[in-house]
């Protein structure tokens, strides 16, 4: 049996506009806090927040994104949040006060949860339903990507030229997300329900779907450990004498995520979740705990690798579990919930981990989160994995006794 087509244009078009958001993401993130710090003169203290109220403005608009899709349409979502992300984009280039970022940080995470909400409910409808594994495999490949590209380019630019040229860079991207967006074509399962005679969900339902929550919440555990990465990676590099190594943190995490993908989103498919997350948690995990025992530049690489086939590998794999519990015209609804609860880890992790990394230093600070991850596990086996192994057993049993 001939498979499903999955790089179609439209496959490509949406991953692309993910990457293109994504590596602003990840870019500013690494990059606004030595910004805030060399041109603003923040405190310590306050530099969690650049990452926290960013996605606390995205977590709010996330559900009205999801139902907005069902009325609107999927794609006039997604290009209302890339060009309110575009003009976010622009607005830092006239950033002279700490209050003046925090509020621009307000606009753009709420064009980047528009936009990232939408792009996730349209991949999983864009991809062939025997593929989904790999399909989201692929598609998280791109965010993983702009994890990699976003603070390599951010960094070297910061180190080598300026803050402004960074923020051209923003610009760019931005306008690349827009053009990508355009000419997508997008298959409006969403907008066109109400007319299938599919009863439009009320209150809180219309906003989360109650299915995904389990794996939701999974995330948020996987997301608060990783927040220690993403917002400090490159704070603690400088302050280790690691600012060389630092650009190269997540080319590492990248390559050792490439090398796996091709094995990864077929074992998702082909032999359930389980087999993926409990090994990828665990790598997670152990790659935090390397980041804190760090004293040469080799280790803190090594850290890297561990922690890109962990956590590029969770990210995708509970994005797809999140999306198979919803219906077709709910999986707006289960991106936007799934997502939710992911950015409000991260956005609690900078914030409370900012408040740990001034009392106990940033070593303490990383042990802690090792541990945390390793939590992730049990949480992830009681809300999720027993049920996921017992359907996977029984299938097997209907597919013998056939």
């Amino acid at each position: 049996m001939q498979k499903s087509k999955l790089w179609t244009k439209d496959f490509l078009a949406v991953s692309l506009t993910s990457f293109f958001v994504f590596v602003i993401f990840y870019m500013l993130t690494v990059t606004l806090p030595l910004f805030a710090t060399d041109e603003l003169h923040a405190s310590k203290q306050s530099l969690g927040l650049i990452v926290t109220i960013f996605l606390v403005s995205g977590i709010v608009f996330r559900p009205l994104a999801g139902k907005w899709m069902t009325t609107l349409g999927q794609k006039k979502v997604l290009l209302i949040g890339v060009f309110i992300f575009l003009i976010g984009s622009i607005l830092y280039m006239n950033i002279h006060s700490l209050s003046a970022l925090l509020l621009l940080r307000v606009l753009h995470g709420i064009g980047f949860g528009m936009s990232t909400t939408a792009t996730g409910a349209i991949v999983a409808n864009v991809i062939p339903e025997q593929r989904k594994g790999e399909g989201m495999g692929y598609y998280a490949t791109f965010m993983n990507l702009a994890m990699v590209v976003g603070p390599f380019v951010g960094l070297t630019l910061t180190n080598t030229l300026s803050h402004t040229a960074v923020f051209t860079v923003a610009v760019v991207s931005s306008v690349l997300a827009v053009l990508s967006s355009l000419v997508l074509r997008v298959p409006e399962v969403q907008a066109s329900s109400a007319t299938n005679g599919i009863q439009p969900a009320k209150g809180l339902a219309a906003f989360f779907e109650y299915r995904s929550l389990p794996i939701s919440v999974a995330g948020l555990v996987v997301a608060f450990s990783y927040a220690s990465v993403i917002s400090f990676v490159s704070i603690y590099a400088k302050e280790m004498g690691f600012t060389q190594a630092s650009s190269f943190f997540f080319v590492v995490y990248a390559v050792c995520l490439l090398a796996s993908r091709p094995f990864t989103g077929k074992w998702f498919d082909q032999y359930g979740e389980n087999s993926v997350v409990y090994p990828s948690i665990l790598s997670l995990a152990i790659g935090i705990f390397l980041l804190s025992q760090a004293t040469t530049s080799w280790v803190f690489l090594l850290a890297g690798a561990f922690i890109g086939l962990g956590f590029g590998t969770i990210t995708s794999s509970f994005q797809s579990i999140a999306v198979k519990k919803a219906s077709p015209h709910r999986r707006g609804v289960a991106t936007a919930t799934f997502f939710v609860f992911f950015d409000s880890g991260m956005g609690l992790g900078s914030f409370l981990l900012g408040i740990l990394s001034t009392a106990a230093g940033y070593k303490g600070m990383y042990v802690f989160c090792s541990v945390v991850a390793l939590l992730a596990i049990a949480v992830y086996l009681v809300l999720h994995g027993r049920k996921s192994q017992k359907q996977r057993i029984i299938s097997q049993n209907e597919s013998l006794g056939k």
